[in-house]
């Protein structure tokens, strides 16, 4: 019986290879049960999953894939064990990720002895920042402020309870899952802690910009869906990013070409010097070195036009009913 009895480890993941083999060679034998759920990959995922000892999900393919889906699939399989005792915890982990040693014992601690706290995380860390400004921008992303907080992200133990209470996550929504779910798992009076352990290694595996510009859009629509979904007062979720976006991505181009078309060149070169002191102040709120500080801050200003793209994509979604479609990266 292992040491953290109560505990189910959920896996999802695409085509992961190497590092689906290490997320769950980091956790099984570990805890109660290791479930991987399997998002139609073609090189031998589920099979490599079910030899190493997980209980293997593999989603339907005529229905879209989105990670909110497969997270809860595999939640489902984890609870409907006739094993006992029963799971009371669940550790979400993406298949491109490692359980840091460690971690699951201290997570799960935590919320035994917080009976207020529903959810937990620590820092995911990514494995391989040096290869590019695109991996080290993900590891300062996931670089929260610890304590309590609003949300949380693919990393994450929840209490079973709670997580059923609330219905699990949104399966229709094809970004922005994890902070949707934990907003309303807070709605309901749970806690969520960001605590001082590392939890995860990542890799992310980002070298081209067009990567970099997909994950940008991907978080534009998660913006627009969240704002459309629980946008109004008391939460405002989502708002601020996506009037950000807006404003950046959109308005002030729009602004400068319109007031130099008037012949007003003056006022429209006077617009365009919002972007550069923008990319100043950014380029001096960074931290780290000069080179990585100008490159950040060069690609958080383009990425405003990205995101633009998603909260477009977004509207027209919404204005066509169409359902969208899981943007990916790599």
């Amino acid at each position: 019986m292992p040491e953290l009895s109560d505990v189910a480890l959920v896996a999802i993941g695409r085509n992961e290879g190497d590092r689906l083999k290490r997320c769950l060679g980091s956790a099984i034998g570990g805890v109660a049960q290791v479930v991987y759920v399997d998002s139609g990959s073609t090189d031998g995922s589920a099979g490599m999953a079910a030899a190493m000892g997980a209980r293997v999900v593999e989603l339907d393919l005529a229905i879209p894939f989105t990670a909110a889906r497969a997270r809860n699939e595999g939640a489902a399989c984890a609870l409907a064990s006739d094993k006992a005792p029963a799971v009371r915890y669940l550790q979400f982990v993406d298949g491109d990720c490692e359980v840091i040693s460690g971690w699951l014992a201290s997570a799960r601690a935590f919320l035994e002895t917080h009976p207020a706290a529903v959810a937990v995380c620590g820092r995911r860390r990514e494995r391989y920042p040096e290869h590019s400004i695109y991996n080290r921008l993900c590891d300062a992303e996931w670089n929260t402020p610890l304590g309590l907080a609003k949300a949380f992200g693919g990393d994450v133990m929840i209490r079973a309870e709670a997580f059923q209470a609330v219905g699990g996550y949104r399966a229709d929504f094809i970004a922005g899952e994890d902070p949707e779910l934990a907003l309303r798992l807070r709605q309901v009076g749970g806690q969520i802690w960001r605590l001082d352990a590392d939890m995860t290694l990542h890799d992310a595996a980002m070298t081209r910009f067009s990567q970099w510009w997909r994950r940008s859009v991907r978080a534009g629509y998660a913006y627009a869906l969240g704002a459309a979904t629980h946008g109004a007062p008391p939460e405002r979720h989502w708002v601020r990013e996506s009037l950000r976006a807006w404003l950046w991505g959109l308005m002030i181009p729009a602004s400068c070409i319109a007031a130099a078309g008037s012949g007003y060149a003056t006022l429209a070169a006077a617009i365009a010097t919002l972007y550069p002191i923008q990319w100043a102040r950014l380029a001096s709120g960074a931290e780290g070195p000069l080179n990585f500080r100008v490159a950040a801050a060069s690609l958080l200003v383009l990425g405003k036009f990205a995101e633009v793209a998603g909260q477009l994509t977004f509207a027209w979604h919404l204005l066509t009913g169409r359902q969208g479609r899981l943007i990916e990266y790599k």
